[in-house]
């Protein structure tokens, strides 16, 4: 039986998790696309991802130990990540409809054959019980802050109180999954599928992993330097603004920026300066004087 998933995190199947979790992070330092810009980085990264996704649930991992790559249609997890987790492709919605139904679908009566070259053809639907689908979606908009952060949130739903919390680095229009607080029947519930919206932020935007805000510094510290405190998510940092500071110059604060949930490498944020002119009316007259006729 293939195993290719081990291969992948270049682990034996007998690895622990501390040994998988290992080799996890020092392949995810390798290939993280901030990092490594070679051709291919990006497709390596996400196979990598998926497969610690896998191997690092108990569940999981025990389903693949029992049936193999034949829970990929036969093929190497390689082969079948590159099919399926390109373009806007959900990688954990692709996981869970597969290792959440392979069970039932193996056991039907169109058994391993139903797999078509996506490896999960047979499937009907993820979470629901004897042919059911009981899992049901929602939407919920969170503030920037607890995107980048991370935390507890609560909403209801049908009348009851959900409580979830939010990964720290969460992107906008990624989907989280509440474990049975979908519809029930048969003595089986299923699952809530939450689509999440991240609010607009007035000071900062986010690019991948990095934030961007601007900085707003008068003429005098842009002409001759100085230091000021700038307030981020992580702590309030002092940053040496240098003289002659251009307006539109960027400084970047290394690991100042959202931290990557596979990876755990935080991003960078990047200050845009934006240069406050004096109004030439408040100006003392003799330095209004001198600036007219010597600039």
């Amino acid at each position: 039986m293939s195993n290719s998933l081990y291969e992948t995190l270049g682990v034996s199947k007998t690895a622990s998790s501390d040994e998988i979790k290992k080799a996890y992070r020092k392949l995810a330092r390798q290939y993280h696309p901030d990092i490594n810009k070679d051709p291919g980085t990006e497709e390596k990264f996400k196979e990598i991802n998926a497969a610690y996704e896998i191997l690092s649930d108990e569940t999981k991992r025990k389903q693949y130990d029992q049936y193999g790559d034949s829970m990929f249609g036969g093929q190497s997890f390689h082969d079948f990540s590159r099919e399926n987790f390109g373009g806007n492709a959900d990688i954990n919605d692709i996981l869970n409809q597969i290792f959440g139904n392979f069970g039932r679908s193996s056991r039907s009566s169109r058994g391993f054959g139903g797999f078509g070259s996506s490896g999960f053809d047979s499937f009907d639907g993820f979470g629901g019980g004897f042919g059911q689908n009981l899992d049901i979606q929602a939407k919920i908009n969170i503030s920037f802050e607890l995107a980048v952060n991370g935390g507890d949130y609560e909403f209801n739903i049908n009348g009851e109180k959900i409580k979830i919390k939010i990964p720290a680095g969460l992107k906008n229009g990624e989907k989280l999954r509440a474990r049975n607080k979908g519809k029930s029947a048969g003595g089986h519930r299923g699952d809530l599928i939450i689509s999440v919206n991240i609010e607009d932020d007035k000071e900062y935007k986010r690019d991948g992993d990095d934030l961007y805000k601007n900085l707003d510094i008068d003429l005098k510290t842009a002409l001759f330097g100085g230091k000021i405190n700038v307030k981020t998510f992580k702590k309030e940092a002092s940053i040496k603004i240098p003289a002659n500071t251009k307006n539109g110059q960027k400084i970047r604060l290394k690991g100042y920026g959202v931290k990557n949930r596979k990876s755990e490498i935080y991003g960078d944020m990047y200050l845009i300066i934006n240069v406050i002119l004096p109004s030439i009316d408040e100006l003392d007259p003799e330095l209004k004087n001198m600036l007219e006729n010597r600039l």
